[in-house]
């Protein structure tokens, strides 16, 4: 007794994976392929049908080593607890191994790739902050009409010299071309805030028609709520009327209102990035050369460079008042001259500059029981002000000694000034 079974001979050409088959069919049938037939029908090369019938099996994956994995020891330890340093976003991180260390790759692919990484995107989840999920209704302002002010207060910052100084950054955005003017100051008093708007109006060639700000204590003497106008301090609404323009305030509790110049106030959060890596100084030159970087950078609301915009705006802006009117109400600055000990006087006490400027004169300007010295507009250094009589900050004096000893090599010269200055506070300390 025999069954009799049916059985399907027909084998089904799908791709390419499946010539090996047809190979063994061939081979035990005696039937001969046609192999250029095959290469019409698959679209391939006649080769292509060989190598595969020949049991080329390709590979699924390619293991292709990302450029960024150069950079893994490094954003390893920029993100490890006993880093200093803070990146509260990746775009942060990004920027700084691109100015840093040579890192030669597009932010996306940079993100996608801490993505792949559970020990770096772990990072960035546990440090990611609450966003404001309030409604916000967009709007424009025409170009000249409106600027936005701001600050970034109470940045805790550690400075190379292992100091934590607290800073924040004045921020004066106009509405229309994103153009904006950052500026770095350890106070955000009155008299600060009306010389650094004068600078700003100075610096933009013009003074925009409305000024939007918040309820900040140096503007407002009673806040702005939803039932009561509020009301600006006296000085600031004479301010507003010398350099022609109409403040503003926002609804207090209403950030959003604000949210062209808020925004962009997370952008400052690279600062982070270098904390421990600057003096109070360098970190002045860095915020300048952030502030250029961001208004030749595509603005990501508008897709336009803000500092094409502001070509338009700027001549729609108002005129500026006469110089007379402006200089009241700057930081004054007094213009003194460095002796022969790279210092420089202020009521009868010597503060100290970086070696170099013996013989140059210097603008030397006091506010809020700081005394800042400029030379042109660069910020050679800045102390609290004494009572005593000779005040030199370590690295200046280490500088000018180094320049006096011969045979450099055979002297610990940090030593040789930390024990010099030891005993000059010695002797002035008790004057």
């Amino acid at each position: 007794m025999y069954i009799q079974i049916d059985m399907n001979f027909d084998i089904e050409i799908k791709d390419l994976t499946d010539l090996p088959k047809l190979k063994l069919l061939s081979e035990s049938s005696k039937m001969k392929i046609n192999k250029s037939q095959l290469a019409r029908e698959m679209g391939v090369d006649r080769r292509t049908i060989d190598r595969y019938l020949n049991g080329h099996i390709p590979k699924k994956t390619r293991n292709r080593k990302s450029k960024m994995d150069d950079y893994y020891d490094v954003i390893k330890s920029l993100l490890s607890e006993e880093s200093s340093q803070i990146f509260y976003y990746k775009r942060v991180l990004w920027q700084y191994l691109k100015d840093n260390h040579g890192l030669d790759c597009s932010q996306s692919a940079f993100r996608a790739y801490i993505s792949k990484k559970p020990e770096f995107q772990s990072y960035f989840d546990s440090n990611r902050k609450r966003r404001n999920r309030n409604e916000v209704i967009r709007y424009e302002t025409p170009p000249g009409e409106q600027a936005q002010l701001d600050w970034k207060e109470n940045i805790r910052y550690l400075t190379k010299d292992g100091e934590y100084i607290y800073i924040n950054i004045f921020t004066l955005l106009l509405s229309s071309s994103r153009a904006r003017i950052y500026h770095l100051s350890l106070s955000k008093s009155q008299s600060i805030l009306l010389s650094l708007l004068t600078e700003s109006f100075e610096a933009f060639g013009g003074v925009p028609k409305t000024i939007l700000t918040d309820n900040m204590k140096t503007i407002m003497d009673v806040p702005r709520t939803e039932t009561q106008p509020g009301k600006v301090n006296e000085r600031f609404y004479q301010f507003s009327k010398d350099m022609g323009f109409e403040v503003k305030p926002c609804i207090a509790g209403r950030p959003q209102t604000k949210a062209k110049v808020e925004a962009p106030m997370k952008l400052l959060d690279e600062i982070h990035a270098y904390q421990g890596q600057f003096t109070y100084e360098e970190l002045h030159e860095f915020v300048k050369r952030l502030n250029e970087r961001i208004n030749h950078s595509v603005h990501q609301g508008t897709g336009i460079i803000p500092a094409l915009a502001f070509q338009k705006e700027k001549d729609l802006l108002s005129p500026l008042p006469s110089k007379r009117i402006r200089d009241q109400y700057k930081v004054k600055n007094n213009h003194v001259k460095v002796n022969s000990a790279n210092m420089v006087t202020y009521k009868s006490n010597q503060y100290s500059v970086p070696a170099g400027y013996i013989g140059k004169t210097v603008n030397l300007q006091v506010y809020d029981n700081h005394i800042f010295i400029y030379y042109n507009t660069e910020l050679l250094a800045h102390h609290p002000v004494s009572p005593i009589k000779i005040n030199y900050k370590e690295e200046h004096y280490r500088d000018t000694l180094a320049r006096h000893l011969p045979f450099k090599s055979e002297i610990d010269i940090d030593e040789l000034a930390r024990k010099n200055l030891e005993a000059i506070y010695e002797v002035y300390k008790n004057e």
